[in-house]
């Protein structure tokens, strides 16, 4: 052990000792050394703050420990940690290192209680709350509906009750049990039903998952690569990529029966789908206050901003037919698709409506997203740049000109849309109807 300058300050430590100990006067700090047991001492600070602390030499080299402050020990106890350390200090083992170790040893089982306790749903809840800011809307209710309990009223629909949703055979389960058999076999039962929603399931899965590896209070309690073997992920079924899409000759049957649609809202949301290549969710938000009937255009909130953040949007021109379509839907509220039932007031689920009407047609296996592949596809006749189909479509831009210096003007992009527009209705043998200017000037002040 290193000797201190002076051999006044080693003595028998007593409690009346220890408590009447102070920093001298003048100095930042003091030490006292215990003479009852080698390397025990207390350090006082001028601050009053006192600490019982070991010190000893190590190889020629002083090592100190702080046992901790003298108010929350006795001295047998500070005693015995002392002896620890020593003992551990004559193999030459520094008590920095003996106090890591048992920290690490304090974590680790601080962590196994955790792994018993903790259950796959209080993180998925966290992970949930923790970035939904961050996250599209259509994102955000993805990871609610993977968990979404069975036989709840169904919210849409009186006297139907819910599915499970695709997680909730795990969700309860501990994430000490959360191996990659019980992952396999999850994978395994869903694939039966809904392999499509299975896979994606299981990358939101593994997303919370990696995320949880980043949490302080969870580091440690899953080992995701152990997760993720060859058989979990061969048990992921692979989807391919869908080519559904309208062809010119199937126009004037998708017009007919999409126009029988009994809804308004619904029949305008199918042919606006169409004719402006948008993405479903960024048409169900579209509000009354983004159409600007005075320059006719529209704005569209882009993909990543949905969930409300006003970075993100672009411009693009409400053509004659849409514009058609739009004055004479039902103002219910904000929405320019609304529903008077459910709970945000705006279209959720069209397909009931839609898919007996593609039937009728002639059309089947075509999805809301095919035809915003068809407004691409379609383009090509009317021989339209790329560039201008992009920024409609509110595509990113694929080249550095694109990105720096083809961001086209809304009286460009019109010139090409409303031929496109007018192509397409001419294949489906549409006429434009008759706009009343008065109601237009109504839907202006919304």
């Amino acid at each position: 052990m290193a000797k201190s300058n002076n051999s006044t300050n080693r003595v028998n430590f007593t409690a009346e000792r220890v408590r009447v100990f102070k920093c001298a006067d003048n100095k930042k700090e003091s030490f006292l050394w215990d003479s009852g047991c080698t390397g025990l001492g207390i350090r006082a600070y001028s601050s009053g703050k006192r600490s019982f602390i070991f010190q000893t030499s190590i190889n020629g080299k002083t090592k100190r420990a702080v046992i901790g402050p003298v108010d929350s020990f006795d001295i047998d106890e500070a005693r015995a940690k002392a002896r620890e350390f020593q003992s551990k200090a004559s193999d030459y083992i520094s008590p920095a290192k003996v106090k890591k170790e048992k920290a690490a040893i304090e974590l680790a089982e601080e962590q196994e209680e955790l792994r018993g306790i903790i259950k796959l749903k209080q993180v998925w809840l966290e992970y949930i709350e923790s970035n939904k800011s961050r996250w599209g809307e259509k994102h955000y209710k993805d990871h609610l509906k993977a968990i979404q309990e069975p036989n709840q009223p169904w919210i849409r629909g009186k006297g139907r009750l819910t599915k499970a949703g695709c997680l909730y055979p795990l969700i309860n389960t501990k994430l000490k049990d959360l191996t990659p058999k019980k992952i396999e076999s999850w994978l395994q039962k869903e694939n039966e039903t809904r392999a499509g929603v299975a896979a994606q399931t299981y990358r939101l899965l593994f997303a919370c998952l990696n995320w949880c590896t980043e949490q302080e209070q969870y580091a440690g309690l899953i080992d995701v690569a152990k997760l993720k073997t060859k058989d979990v992920k061969k048990t992921v079924v692979k989807l391919s990529a869908r080519t559904d899409s309208l062809q010119k000759e199937q126009l004037p049957a998708f017009f007919k029966y999409v126009r029988q649609i009994q809804n308004p809202v619904i029949s305008a949301f199918v042919q606006t789908l169409l004719l402006t290549g948008a993405r479903r969710n960024e048409l169900v938000g579209l509000k009354w206050t983004e159409l600007d009937l005075q320059w006719n255009s529209m704005t569209i909130r882009d993909k990543a901003t949905s969930s409300g953040s006003d970075a993100g949007y672009r411009v693009i021109p409400l053509t004659p037919y849409v514009a058609s379509l739009l004055i004479n839907l039902p103002r219910r509220n904000e929405w320019v698709f609304s529903t008077p039932t459910g709970t945000t007031g705006k279209l959720t689920d069209p397909r009931k409506s839609v898919e007996p009407a593609l039937e009728a047609a002639g059309i089947e296996g075509l999805t809301l997203h095919g035809l915003r592949r068809s407004f691409s596809n379609l383009s090509e006749w009317v021989e339209i740049p790329t560039g201008v189909v992009a920024q409609i479509m509110g595509h990113k831009p694929s080249a550095t000109a694109e990105k720096h210096y083809k961001q086209r003007p809304l009286d460009l992009l019109r010139k090409w849309h409303t031929t496109l527009e007018a192509w397409i209705l001419k294949q489906a043998s549409v006429d434009i109807p008759a706009i009343n200017q008065q109601r237009l000037s109504i839907v202006r002040g919304v």
